[in-house]
């Protein structure tokens, strides 16, 4: 305890805008390394720098190899230690808790003995009903996504307000950040690294062996490396599990449908993909035909090629999960699929979007024009746009205007 208290005041902390005040129990969830501890670093920055000190806080990450072999038995212990040192009831900060079994009963316990509680967790069902049910509706549940690219551009002290986006000379430089987010994402430690794939693979690796592989027991390797790989090419397209069936079967020996389905499922436990279901599905179709978003450029550009506008929707898809939120039901964005597709839906906003590199081709703009005209026919459409690399144009039909802005524009709205 003593040596992470010097390890956190240590940190350049590169604070992000959440509310960290909003609620004494908060549950940040989100893939590994999207910045989840730094979110317990800053806020006990802020406790110091308002005059608090450690007696007044309690600090423990469980990825910490001197944890080896802490069981839920162990959990009061940490209090027993804290009492002690100080004397003090502590504020408690507990980092990738979700590596003991049966943390939810002492976080439940810390919440009815009025414990202020943060605590983090690289696991996606500690956001599921159950868990939430558990803890009794006690925590308020906080989703962190890599950075945005606003945050990104702090990060980067790359201006953008309109001065800047329209000097020649800033206006270049923003556009190489925003080339470079598109390509490499945002996880806050690769932000200022010349080169960052070496890091990107390291970091993925970690998910893939550690929060995939050896988290359930997978055995065949390779079926679940060329799956991620096909989903990675599936992007743009909704997939189902009997083709990703057939196609990893064809290539490296036969694997069924549950067993893909519980592939997919184990990534979207560990943060790797966000599924996106289709609007206008029937019940049963809702979770077998899927989109698969990857949550992160940096960690999708690993498995793709000359791959502009999936990387580009993928950024699209990010901003708004990040916005309206991705529990596991996602009943706040989806895509539709009948007849015609559009990218993305949002019901609450009546928002539709499509997203293109570029409208130059005749046949591309026929087809994300025709999408956004028709879908009002189905669901009521308060704005569409299309989203491009850096095209601004507007298109009028019967039912108003359809905007096409570059995406750089929009993230920044």
């Amino acid at each position: 305890m003593l040596d992470n208290q010097k390890d956190v005041e240590k940190y350049n902390i590169l604070y992000r805008d959440f509310d960290l005040d909003s609620f004494p129990l908060q549950v940040f969830v989100g893939v590994r390394r999207s910045g989840k501890s730094f979110l317990l670093f800053q806020k006990m920055h802020m406790m110091l720098n308002a005059g608090y000190g450690w007696e007044d806080m309690l600090y423990l990450d469980f990825e910490d190899t001197r944890l080896d072999g802490f069981t839920k038995e162990d959990f009061n212990l940490i209090l027993e230690c804290h009492q002690e040192m100080y004397g003090k009831r502590p504020m408690l900060f507990l980092d990738e808790i979700q590596n003991i079994e049966g943390w939810e009963k002492f976080a439940r316990n810390l919440a009815d003995k009025k414990y202020c509680v943060f605590i983090t967790g690289s696991n996606a069902k500690m956001l599921s009903r159950e868990i939430m049910s558990e803890l009794g509706g006690r925590y308020l549940p906080v989703e962190v996504y890599p950075l945005s690219f606003k945050e990104f551009l702090n990060h980067t002290n790359v201006a953008y307000d309109e001065q800047a986006l329209t000097a020649t000379e800033t206006k270049a430089q923003f556009m190489r950040a925003y080339q470079e987010y598109i390509t490499w994402g945002g996880l806050p430690e690769s932000v200022n690294l010349p080169v960052k794939r070496h890091y990107l693979s390291s970091v993925y690796q970690k998910i893939y062996l550690g929060d995939i592989v050896q988290r359930n027991n997978i055995s065949n390797l390779k079926q679940l490396q060329l799956m991620t790989k096909k989903l990675a090419e599936s992007v743009k397209q909704p997939i189902s599990y009997n083709r990703l069936s057939k196609i990893l079967s064809s290539i490296a020996g036969r694997i069924s449908v549950p067993t893909v389905s519980s592939y997919v499922n184990c990534s979207e436990d560990a943060w790797l993909l966000l599924r996106l279901r289709n609007i206008a599905s029937a019940f049963s179709e809702k979770e077998s035909v899927c989109k698969y978003y990857f949550i992160d450029n940096g960690l999708l550009s690993l498995q793709l090629q000359n791959a502009e506008t999936t990387l580009l929707e993928n950024v699209v898809a990010l901003s708004l999960f990040r916005k309206y939120g991705h529990d596991m039901d996602n009943e706040r964005v989806y895509f539709y699929n009948s007849n015609i597709e559009v990218d993305f839906y949002v019901p609450e906003e009546e928002l539709a979007i499509q997203v293109a590199y570029s409208l130059n081709d005749e046949q591309t703009k026929e087809r994300e024009v025709g999408a956004l005209t028709k879908l009002p026919n189905v669901y009521p459409c308060n704005r569409r746009v299309i989203l491009t690399f850096d095209e601004e144009t507007a298109f009028a039909d019967q039912y108003g205007t359809i905007e096409v802005i570059p995406c750089w524009k929009w993230l920044l709205e």
